[in-house]
């Protein structure tokens, strides 16, 4: 797993943090490529975004997007929301 420079992962809560292991393997699996985090709290996200609740991620995924979104749709279930931006694919902790 990589960290973008700038970008801090120790504030974020257990609900999220301890999902990215599971996100990195299914990154590799389908890309063949390291799980890159480019931003947690820190940057500009919209008013009441979770991210400032560290509770929120973005990753990078470059080649077969929507199969890496969908997966990890698949495998974090409902408590997650998952959706693919244009820049990135968002991953927040947001129970129903």
């Amino acid at each position: 797993m990589l960290i973008k420079a700038g970008v801090d992962i120790s504030r974020l809560k257990p609900c999220i943090r301890k999902k990215l292991g599971k996100i990195a393997s299914i990154v590799e699996a389908i890309t063949g490529e390291e799980l890159v985090i480019t931003s947690t709290y820190e940057g500009t996200h919209s008013p009441g975004s979770i991210h400032y609740c560290d509770e929120a991620v973005d990753i990078r995924s470059i080649i077969k997007r929507s199969t890496v979104w969908g997966e990890i749709r698949r495998e974090l279930g409902d408590d997650y929301d998952v959706i693919l931006e244009p820049n990135c694919i968002h991953i927040e902790y947001d129970p129903k």
